[in-house]
């Protein structure tokens, strides 16, 4: 009866997701586009995401038919369940459908915020917002909902048992992750280039403003915003989220006996279940007045978030008193999570806001050149990762030890990843907040090539300002949730192998190994990205000189540039250059648990998760901090506008945008998917290592 109830009470929520989402986009798009100009500007720029997406999912499909094959074969020597395959291809197509849905609607909300900034600065930010909640409920409401499908397919009409079905369960989990490293690596490869080219050539060469339309890289620009920080996010924290129920319902069937695993399964799903409401709640506590600051624009999206964090507590204390009265101190697990989403979300805006010294401490480097923004920006964001991992260290530990880890380590270990879920339980307005900054970015690109009035670039300025922050805040909130997942699932692994069945002693020379590796990989991860962007972006400033000297006119406006070379350019680099990173997620765990065996993937794991954890987090803020610097420049401090401070904040940003949006994201799918891989061939890995062939 307790199955049959939660179930439905899930499914019901994440229905009501996906209706609110319905909703809002459908209220967003009957508001008018604006002007002729601005109507033709987003379609080209809708026109544009829609033909990389088209092709990135037709690369990613031979992927994802290869797997599958492999699922199949595996399947029939009886492997794994015959779900699994079905399970892994919908978790790919539910996680690219996340990230299309939210691009689909960002495109169409970027001319209309830029329209309603005209009227005033509230009806922007709730435009843009309301796009944004379109996102963040489209990936909480898809994920639940699927979840719970499977559940009540593969346990009330297939019977299978616990194991057999959190293993399906798991391989959906990594047809996500697999979807999600695509789409943040390509997406990220084709933002930045396109961002990275059009700032030097066109702000540091020729000395025209951002979203200047006779840039041939602006159109680009624009969709590169939504192809990387919107449908590549969304494919990113939709991952995120199926992972953190999957690995906490799977920790369940070990840490309880046969009277309470049925409701600590179930508990993650109630508790994704509360924040949805929780965050359709707090949607509506989100506005501002005219002549806002910054720090009154970020209280008004705070008072949702917060809001929705104290729902959903509440939420979570009646399930945990009610389901599970003997466990009541799951619930200080839960609100650990909560309260750590929201603290690395504040530090993180300390670090990047031009609200506060850290930043506006950065603008002023750029008084002696680039190279010392440059430094003094590696340094703050090398900074800011201690606080983090503290944060992330304490929920650790007081999720552990609250849950019962002292009299039982399964269940400490299941606190843990429930406090992944209650990190993870207010994504739908947390997401928004998020995905409201590329819309808003938009928004002020289209107002500067439609030629609006200054006081409509001003507003979007803000808001825009706004979003670089609210996205630094975010991808700290990814990065963090990442952290408690991934370690979530490496305890997943360990479990399914068996604890007594392995020697995780460091001075194992397996486990060592393994460790050392872990920590390269997303070095090697970073640098193949990085390189990417480099490339790419390489030839877009070749390519955008080469109009501004062949095509007459064009710099005194009376030609119109070639935006479409410049996208297809992208396009290209993008689809071509993202394979090798992707591939490396896949390959890298089968390698090492071939060679060292599940002690070896284990060492990996650890080390690809602390390492990562603190190189996404530097990489982050510190893009994050360049881009507010240049904007606190732009705002008329030191200096201003195409002063000698302004350029040199700029080279800043260019550094920084390979950080904050292509490689620093991308670090924490890939130690998520590490650990997915290695628990869907932990049985192959067990049985057919080399350390175990040889007695090692």
């Amino acid at each position: 009866m307790l199955l049959v109830t939660a179930t439905a009470a899930a499914l019901l929520c994440a229905v009501c997701a996906i209706v609110f989402a319905l909703v809002n986009f459908y209220g967003v798009k009957k508001k008018p586009e604006g002007t002729e100009q601005m109507a033709a500007i987003a379609e080209k720029i809708r026109r544009g995401a829609m033909t990389y997406l088209s092709r990135q999912y037709k690369t990613v499909a031979v992927f994802f038919a290869v797997l599958f094959v492999i699922f199949i074969i595996l399947a029939a020597v009886g492997s794994m369940s015959w779900f699994a395959p079905f399970a892994f291809v919908t978790g790919g197509f539910f996680s690219a459908l996340a990230g299309y849905v939210g691009m689909k609607i960002a495109t169409y909300a970027n001319s209309r915020t830029a329209n309603c900034a005209r009227e005033s600065l509230n009806k922007g930010l709730k435009t843009a917002f309301a796009s944004g909640t379109v996102m963040g409920l489209t990936v909480v409401g898809l994920g639940l909902f699927n979840i719970v499908v499977w559940y009540m397919i593969m346990h009330f009409i297939a019977g299978l048992g616990d194991a057999e079905l959190m293993q399906v369960l798991l391989t959906y989990g990594m047809g996500a992750s697999s979807m999600a490293l695509f789409a943040r690596v390509g997406g990220g490869i084709f933002t930045k280039a396109a961002d990275v080219g059009a700032d030097l050539v066109g702000k540091v060469e020729a000395g025209i403003p951002e979203d200047d339309p006779r840039n041939p890289a602006v159109i680009a620009d624009n969709v590169g915003d939504n192809v990387g920080d919107v449908a590549g996010m969304g494919a990113d924290l939709y991952e995120s989220y199926v992972g953190s129920i999957v690995s906490c319902a799977a920790l369940a069937v070990s840490a309880f006996g046969s009277d309470t695993v049925s409701a600590a399964v179930m508990l993650p799903l109630l508790i994704a279940a509360i924040g949805i409401i929780a965050s359709i709640i707090g949607t509506f506590l989100v506005s501002t007045k005219e002549g806002a600051t910054q720090k009154m624009l970020l209280g008004s999206l705070r008072k949702g978030t917060y809001a929705a964090s104290v729902l959903s507590a509440v939420g979570a204390a009646i399930l945990i008193f009610t389901m599970m009265p003997e466990n009541k101190g799951l619930l200080a697990s839960v609100i650990s999570g909560l309260l750590a989403g929201v603290l690395i979300g504040y530090f993180t805006e300390y670090y990047t806001s031009d609200s506060y010294k850290p930043t506006q401490k950065l603008s002023e480097a750029s008084e002696t050149g680039s190279a010392t923004i440059i430094i003094n920006g590696i340094s703050l964001g090398m900074a800011s990762t201690a606080i983090p991992v503290i944060i992330i260290g304490a929920a650790v530990l007081v999720s552990y030890f609250v849950a019962g880890g002292i009299s039982s380590a399964e269940t400490g270990l299941y606190g843990v990843a429930l406090a992944a879920v209650g990190m993870l339980s207010t994504l739908g307005i947390t997401l928004a907040t998020d995905a409201y900054g590329p819309v808003a970015d938009n928004a002020g690109g289209i107002a500067e090539m439609a030629g609006l009035e200054h006081k409509v670039r001003e507003r979007t300025d803000a808001l825009d300002s706004l979003g670089n922050t609210t996205a630094a805040t975010g991808k700290g909130f990814a990065i963090g949730s990442a952290a408690l997942t991934a370690l979530a699932l490496i305890l997943t692994y360990v479990d399914s192998i068996g604890a007594d069945n392995m020697d995780l002693k460091v001075t194992n020379p397996a486990v060592l190994i393994g460790l050392f590796i872990g920590a390269m990989l997303p070095f090697l991860f970073s640098a193949l990205t990085m390189k990417a962007v480099g490339r790419s972006a390489q030839q877009i400033v070749v390519e955008v000189r080469r109009q501004f000297k062949e095509i007459k006119g064009l710099m005194e406006g009376k030609a119109e540039a070639d935006y479409r070379a410049c996208v297809d350019i992208c396009t290209k680099s993008a689809l071509r250059e993202m394979i090798l990173p992707a591939a490396l997620g896949i390959i890298a765990p089968l390698a090492v648990g071939f060679i060292l065996g599940p002690d070896g993937v284990v060492g990996m794991l650890a080390g690809a998760l602390i390492c990562g954890f603190a190189l996404a987090v530097m990489m982050a803020n510190s893009g994050g901090a360049w881009d507010n610097a240049k904007k606190y420049i732009e705002a008329g401090h030191f200096g201003g506008k195409n002063s000698k401070n302004h350029k040199a904040a700029v080279v800043g940003d260019t550094v920084g945008d390979p950080f904050k949006d292509t490689s620093g994201p991308s670090v924490n799918i890939l130690i998520k998917l590490l650990s997915m891989v290695s628990i869907v061939f932990a049985g192959l890995v067990a049985s057919g290592n080399l350390m175990n062939i040889f007695g090692l």
